[in-house]
Order: structure tokens, then sequence, then C-alpha cells
């Protein structure tokens, strides 16, 4: 059984289609990621995918400058111009994305901790801007 299930025992879902819909919500490989991964590719850039070794498993890890970017969703990570909390079962999503965003900064320490830098990206983020920001401090750490 994997662990999201194990967590979500126990509660049964207000609405079954919607359970099922965000069930199905990729983990990897997202349209924005994939938008990522191909212009910092275009930019020249080489990379490692989700690297278990390091906290919160990274999307796209640098290994010799040491930089782990993450693609946030701006619903699960409370973007702040477009995250929302749903209004069916408010209490539980409140609690659910801002255990999210903490779980987010706890990484991003664990990681500086260990030497990496940490960068976020949201899904709304043009991906060539973002490609060259990355790039950038890539090149500033080696």
């Amino acid at each position: 059984m994997n662990s999201r299930r194990k967590r979500s025992e126990g509660r049964q879902p207000l609405n079954a289609a919607v359970s099922s819909q965000m069930a199905r919500m990729p983990t990897r490989d997202s349209k924005p990621e994939l938008k990522l991964r191909s212009a910092l590719h275009s930019a020249g850039l080489r990379y490692r995918l989700h690297r278990k070794d390091l906290p919160g498993t990274p999307d796209i890890c640098f290994g010799p400058a040491q930089v782990a970017v993450f693609v946030d969703g701006c619903f699960w990570h409370l973007c702040p111009e477009h995250g929302s909390v749903p209004k069916n079962n408010r209490q539980w999503w409140a609690e659910k994305l801002s255990k999210n965003r903490e779980r987010d900064r706890r990484v991003d320490s664990e990681l500086e901790a260990r030497g990496w830098l940490s960068i976020r990206v949201w899904e709304h983020e043009d991906s060539e801007v973002a490609a060259t920001r990355i790039k950038s401090l890539i090149t500033a750490r080696t």
C-alpha cells in the first residue's frame, strides 16, 4: 500500500468524483515540469530527475552546482496569485495545503543544511524565464 493511502485511511471523501480526480493528479512529469525541462535542456543544461537521496525528491537536480528545482502547482502549494482553498470541506483543505507549505519550507531548510540551493518555480511561470533564472544561479555556483 502506498503512503498516500495510509495517510488518508479512515477519512471518507465528501465527493467521490472530486476525490478520484485529485488522486489522478500527477506527482511528476506534469506539463509545467516538462516545459521547464525542455527549456533547461535547450539552454544547454543537463540534469537528473527526482533524486530520492535528497530531501523532498526534487523534480530537477544539478549535482555539481548543488541546485534542486521544484515545480510547484498553484493549487497544491497555495500560490499567492492563483492559490485558493476549496469551499467544500474548507477546514480540511486549509490544513492540508498549509501542511504542504510547511513541508516545502522544511525541505528547503534540509537541502540548505546539506549545501544545496532550493529553487521553487510556480506552474504558471514562463518556462523560458525560469530556465534563464536557473541557469544564472547554476553559473554563479559553479
